[in-house]
């Protein structure tokens, strides 16, 4: 009987979308609405960005891995704020020779929430259309006789 309590409770959770992005050199499974702190940004509060390096992306029926990366996926980003994670304290000894050496380190981070996971374009055809001119040429007989 738990069993199908938690296989249901497991394919509500399935049918959510999410995406596996990569970011300041690490992996993020990216959620609709959460928040994460990542390696400090170079944005302002309230700015949006947008990461393009989505490595998988599951939508309700369909799981999509990219080759590297999943073709014309895109999430997008808000910086909520900025700030910085808790100290860490870096000790290093040499025994016997009288040499120590204590430091901290607080990490930059910038909180970012989640807008929208999409797969495919959304730029307006209008815009995605480019013409192309052509110049007029001579023709190749008329170079080689000057």
């Amino acid at each position: 009987m738990t069993n199908s309590k938690n296989s249901s409770s497991n394919s509500l959770k399935s049918n959510e979308l999410f995406a596996i992005a990569e970011t300041s050199g690490q992996q993020f499974w990216f959620e609709v609405n959460r928040y994460y702190d990542i390696d400090r940004l170079n944005a302002k509060e309230k700015d949006k960005i947008t990461l393009e390096k989505v490595l998988l992306l599951k939508d309700k029926d369909s799981i999509t891995v990219g080759k590297p990366y999943v073709k014309d996926a895109k999430i997008e980003l808000e910086v909520v704020s900025h700030k910085r994670d808790k100290k860490i304290l870096v000790y290093k000894m040499r025994p016997k020779k009288k040499t120590r050496r204590k430091m901290g380190h607080r990490q930059e981070l910038t909180r970012v929430m989640v807008k929208s996971i999409t797969i495919g374009k959304d730029t307006p055809k209008s815009s995605s259309k480019k013409e192309t001119i052509k110049k007029e040429t001579k023709p190749k007989s008329e170079k080689s006789t000057n």
